[in-house]
């Protein structure tokens, strides 16, 4: 595995070795040992999520203030630009995003710590999204902030999906809050 520093630096990349010949490939996904060696993270994964999403739809930012869960994402098949955002307050990179591709193709993943908002939105038809957590989901804990925040000015790649009006929201999402009014991280 190959670890890429972000804009970010508590944000990172990941990129498995691959081997392939003409029957296919194999890749180690994820290795606790290669993870903590390599990331320096001692992550504790404890939920592994899958969800199939259509292209178009716009998923996130969500977090959750308490129980908060560091993600692991991958794409397997199809694409989407995932985005993490900064949400502790004391951070020097507070308020401020990454964003990178993920597909079913280039086999990145992205470490999403505790702290930060995480979104994607699906840039291919039938796009199966993976992540694992470091806690449990606590829909009582989920908050969601506004994929449009003007004061985070994301650049959600919108200009690569030409027949796109506007991003398919959840109910939830649509209701996502501004930054200004969000409950955050200290």
């Amino acid at each position: 595995m190959h670890v890429i520093t972000t804009a970010i630096p508590d944000v990172l990349i990941l990129e498995p070795k691959i081997f392939g010949d003409d029957r296919g490939f194999f890749y180690e996904s994820y290795n606790q040992h290669t993870f903590q060696a390599l990331t320096g993270i001692d992550a504790h994964f404890v939920q592994d999520n899958h969800s199939k999403s259509a292209k178009g739809v716009l998923r996130g930012l969500h977090y959750q203030i308490q129980q908060p869960q560091g993600k692991l994402v991958r794409v397997v098949a199809g694409e989407v630009f995932d985005v993490a955002v900064d949400l502790r307050r004391h951070s020097s990179t507070f308020g401020q995003s990454v964003g990178v591709i993920l597909s079913g193709e280039n086999k990145r993943q992205l470490w999403v710590p505790p702290g930060f908002g995480h979104g994607f939105l699906v840039m291919q038809d039938n796009t199966e999204f993976l992540y694992k957590t470091t806690d449990y989901y606590a829909p009582q804990h989920e908050r969601c902030i506004r994929w449009d925040d003007p004061v985070l000015s994301i650049d959600w790649q919108l200009q690569s999906l030409p027949n796109l009006s506007a991003p398919n929201l959840s109910a939830k999402d649509k209701l996502g809050n501004n930054l200004s009014d969000a409950e955050l991280f200290e």
